[in-house]
């Protein structure tokens, strides 16, 4: 694992999330609900999937694995060039077969989405 000059953590550090207005990116906001003694084995299978298959697809950008520390929730904040680059990523086989894996475990609420305001101190 490395980490980049933004401290962002990763094999592939070299792409880290682009949170900005305008930016012609589609972000996926997926919560997953998932009971607290699986809650490490979700994160760790998020990231496998990730480094193994999203991180090769054809528009994928980013993908942020926050977990809450209640030990309930798994949240991925992804991020494609395109709606087409992230519906295309839904029908592959390889992805398929790691979000299949992973519904078994919890619920989750997939969202699509576009930033529409940033705000910092």
């Amino acid at each position: 694992m490395t980490t980049d000059a933004a401290g962002t953590s990763g094999t592939n550090a070299g792409q880290i999330a682009t949170i900005q207005e305008g930016a012609q990116l589609v972000t996926l906001v997926n919560v997953f609900t998932v009971a607290p003694e699986r809650q490490q084995q979700v994160v760790d299978m998020l990231i496998d999937a990730t480094e193994r298959t999203m991180r090769n697809m054809p528009g994928f950008v980013s993908a942020n694995i926050h977990r809450s520390f209640d030990g309930k929730k798994v949240i991925n904040y992804a991020q494609w060039r395109s709606k087409d680059a992230f519906e295309a990523m839904q029908k592959n086989p390889e992805a398929g077969v790691h979000m299949k894996t992973i519904a078994a475990m919890t619920s989750f609420e997939p969202t699509l989405c576009e930033v529409v305001s940033v705000n910092s101190a």
